[in-house]
């Protein structure tokens, strides 16, 4: 995929040495459910002030020919584009960065996945940076299905990473939540794509304590109540009735290293907010 350059500081390089001895290092994941809508709102007014090394997108709903220009790209940053193929204006995946990955890869072998744009992976030395945008099902059967087909095949892609000796911080939109405490209304909610029992199961299993994936917030947080996402459906934002669907999962090996996290709600970029994480 092509990247968009800037001129600009290229940032110190921290992410070519990051993990075995960098200062500091802070990933943003954001579901911009449309990121030419996210922009006009002020995301990347925002963003510019952050001071991230890695911003992961989930939901551009755009080519990357749609998103060339300055508006969508601060100063010091470049952009890499996982777009659609199946249909123009559908989900589509991002990430920028200070620094130029060493590669940057958009799939994993798996047409049906690959083509709906769901998956881009940058690498930076012995980390990956991946962003990950999870079917939802809440559409119907047919989708439901899918989801649970993209589950079933995707498992033993995370436990080869998981195990590959690499460091992974693996960001996105899973469009599950894990427990009680990810969601405002459990009950009403436990026959709802999202909320599944065996959706949780699965994603719970992936975080087994064994050795499993890190969910960066949950070890920060272990008993918050924080959602990233909204319903656009009367009230739900201003009442907080919210999931949490939008996670950093990390290798065991980057679990010493997770110092914060925030969810940014002040200002309304997309029914998302950004789940930002540092790591030092």
């Amino acid at each position: 995929m092509r990247s968009m350059p800037r001129d600009g500081s290229a940032g110190s390089g921290t992410l070519a040495r990051f993990p075995t001895n960098v200062v500091h290092m802070r990933i943003i994941s954001f579901n911009a459910n449309g990121l030419r809508s996210a922009a006009t709102k002020g995301f990347f007014d925002w963003f510019a002030d952050q001071h991230a090394d890695v911003l992961c997108v989930q939901e551009t709903k755009a080519q990357e020919h749609q998103l060339a220009g300055p508006e969508f790209l601060p100063a010091g940053y470049k952009a890499w584009f996982r777009d659609a193929s199946t249909k123009k204006g559908y989900s589509g995946v991002a990430i920028y960065a200070r620094r130029e990955p060493d590669e940057v890869r958009t799939a994993l072998g798996w047409p049906d996945f690959d083509e709906e744009g769901r998956y881009i992976e940058a690498r930076f030395g012995d980390l990956s940076v991946v962003s990950f945008y999870i079917p939802s099902g809440s559409s119907g059967d047919e989708r439901q299905g899918f989801k649970f087909k993209v589950m079933d095949w995707l498992a033993p892609v995370l436990d080869e990473w998981r195990r590959s000796g690499r460091h992974y911080v693996l960001c996105g939109d899973w469009n599950i939540v894990r427990s009680r405490l990810d969601i405002r209304n459990w009950t009403s909610n436990q026959k709802n794509s999202g909320c599944l029992p065996p959706e949780r199961d699965w994603l719970n299993g992936m975080c087994a304590d064994d050795g499993g994936w890190v969910d960066a917030y949950r070890v920060l947080h272990p008993e918050g109540q924080d959602y990233t996402w909204w319903s656009n459906r009367g009230a739900a934002r201003a009442n907080n009735v919210g999931w949490r669907i939008d996670y950093q999962f990390v290798t065991p090996s980057l679990r010493d290293r997770l110092t914060a996290c925030s969810i940014y709600r002040e200002q309304r970029f997309s029914d998302h907010a950004p789940f930002t994480v540092d790591y030092t």
